[in-house]
């Protein structure tokens, strides 16, 4: 009875009930036999309930339990497209190229349903990209057969019924791709049927590729990134593309990119800037620079679009090169220019140590209303070189911010110069926050200074 319970429990994600019966000896690997059967972990995986997979796991579940068909927790996260919950289960070791009875692994299930955030979690973590599935198709395969292809109607096809009523519904997953739903009903409304996937099949394919060593002509991974610009929540196609281009670090790809840069469509001139901006950039090896920092010098003087301009000024940041100086004070000083984080990105990275109106500039925006633009000119001015009391007390001023990243980056640019003032923030950090990243930002710089 408790296994029924503690099944359903991890389904809805109750995680104070599956406690309770845990400690009331529920055995979190034995399977319910109820009306649902399954094993607790798997209902929790299959519906993204993080906290209750993670109490589970504590109270002892086996993370490559496996179910009928022979799915395990994992291939369950990653059909369903819940990245979270695969992270989880992944630190918890669950075996990354298992196969269900069908020959299906997590790889091959992320990349047919388009989830962009798992396939990054299972390659991140070393999953086989090569291992076929039942119908010896590789995860690459799988993800190149669903680019191009209408979703909607692809779903619709799955469902298949005649004469029911569809609504189709379209919203982010949490990777920022598109989640398309397509749910269908009977005439009578006595049946009831749901299918879903996500627009991440292009970004997919495109990293399957590059672990492949596959090498897609530019023009076709170009009219990816563009088909996706205004589809992904903040453009993740776009920059997946763009990162797989800028590490080729070939002058053929180069070229290419380059007259994408001077192209009559706005479009592609910012995915070239966006692509060549770190174009074969290596442990500190930036080879075309010099070709890449006078191509962006002219586009200053050229570019009349907004998004287009913004994109060269993050690419002249990104070329860390003092001579990129006059143009970003150019940019970000022209009359109706919206600022934004980078802006600060751009200035601290070609800020010579001793250009005193630079150096005001950046203090101005760790001033600026934006907490955002505030963080990062705060973590720019932090990491220059100088050491100055200018500088000392600008950071020092921001201990008191509202935001707490910005004031973790002021503490970790003082802790770094010996001010003890870093003491300060660390413990305001500390006590205040739940962000990770600044609470390990301040105790590291503090524990080394």
């Amino acid at each position: 009875m408790h296994e029924e319970q503690l099944y359903r429990a991890a389904l809805n994600g109750e995680s104070d009930t599956v406690a309770k019966l845990l400690a009331a000896g529920a055995d979190p690997n034995r399977p319910s036999e109820g009306e649902e059967e399954g094993l607790p972990l798997c209902a929790a995986a299959a519906w993204d309930r993080v906290e209750t997979a993670r109490a589970l796991l504590e109270a002892g579940a086996e993370a490559d339990g496996r179910e009928s068909g022979g799915w395990t927790a994992l291939m369950w996260a990653a059909a369903n497209g819940h990245a979270d919950t695969a992270s989880l289960l992944i630190q918890a070791g669950a075996t990354l190229d298992a196969a269900n009875d069908d020959g299906d692994t997590p790889l091959t299930l992320a990349a047919r349903r388009g989830a962009l955030g798992v396939v990054q979690q299972l390659l991140s973590a070393g999953a086989d990209h090569e291992k076929y599935d039942g119908d010896g198709d590789t995860p690459l395969d799988i993800a190149e057969d669903w680019v191009g292809v209408h979703l909607e109607s692809a779903l619709l096809d799955q469902i298949g019924q005649e004469g029911w009523e569809y609504v189709v519904g379209r919203q982010y997953a949490k990777d920022g791709t598109e989640l398309v739903t397509v749910a269908g009903r009977s005439p009578d409304g006595s049946e009831t049927e749901q299918v879903q996937a996500q627009r991440g099949h292009a970004a997919i394919a495109t990293l399957l590729e590059d672990a492949a060593g596959v090498l897609t002509p530019v023009d076709q991974l170009v009219a990816r990134a563009l088909a996706h610009r205004d589809v992904d929540e903040d453009a993740e196609t776009w920059w997946i593309v763009a990162d797989a281009l800028s590490k080729r670090g070939d002058d053929e790809t180069y070229e290419a990119l380059a007259r994408l840069c001077v192209s009559e469509d706005a479009r592609e001139r910012e995915f070239g800037v966006d692509a060549i901006a770190q174009f074969g950039h290596r442990e500190g090896e930036k080879p075309y620079l010099e070709r890449t920092l006078p191509l962006l010098q002219k586009m200053v003087t050229t570019e009349g679009n907004p998004q287009v301009l913004r994109s060269v000024l993050a690419a002249l940041g990104h070329q860390g090169d003092p001579r990129a100086l006059p143009q970003v004070l150019d940019v970000i000083r022209r009359p109706g220019h919206q600022r934004t984080m980078t802006d600060a990105i751009a200035l601290a990275d070609v800020l010579p140590p001793d250009h005193a109106e630079g150096l005001e500039l950046l203090i101005s925006m760790t001033e600026d209303d934006d907490a955002e633009v505030r963080d990062w000119a705060t973590a720019g001015l932090a990491g220059l070189s100088a050491d100055t009391p200018r500088i000392r007390e600008a950071l020092a001023a921001r201990l008191g911010d509202d935001d707490l990243r910005t004031v973790a980056e002021a503490t970790r640019g003082l802790a770094e110069r010996g001010d003890p003032r870093a003491e300060e923030g660390a413990r305001r950090v500390l006590a205040e926050s739940d962000d990770e990243y600044a609470r390990d930002l301040v105790t590291e710089a503090t524990a080394s200074s």
